[in-house]
């Protein structure tokens, strides 16, 4: 198995589950999601720039949502805003619900 593509999965599923998990939340402990993202960082950095970037769209909508669900809990300076933001590339999504890109493509590709 080309371990290139565990990677990808694993942590493409740590970007969603961290997503979900974060996902407006009215109250959440900041420390309870240090390894967290500091392990989403550095498994982002461990991968390939070239693999980075074939996926770097969709990221920054997951992460994108992540991060304005982060900001409404402890601000947009908090270091865990700053470090998932860090990993965002392109632009954010306007909210933490906002999925109108994702349903876009699907519909295109699935039908509704």
């Amino acid at each position: 198995m080309n371990t290139i593509y565990k990677e990808i999965y694993e942590f493409a599923a740590s970007a969603g589950a961290f997503e979900g998990y974060v996902y407006q939340k009215e109250a959440l402990d900041a420390d309870s999601l240090n390894n967290w993202v500091s392990n989403l960082v550095k498994q982002y950095r461990d991968l390939p720039k070239d693999v980075r970037e074939s996926f770097q769209d969709s990221l920054d909508r997951t992460l994108g949502r992540a991060v304005q669900s982060l900001i409404a809990l402890f601000g947009k300076d908090h270091a865990h805003v700053v470090a998932v933001k860090a990993l965002i590339a392109g632009n954010m999504p306007a909210a933490p619900n906002d999925f109108e890109k994702e349903k876009k493509e699907k519909a295109d590709t699935y039908g509704n």
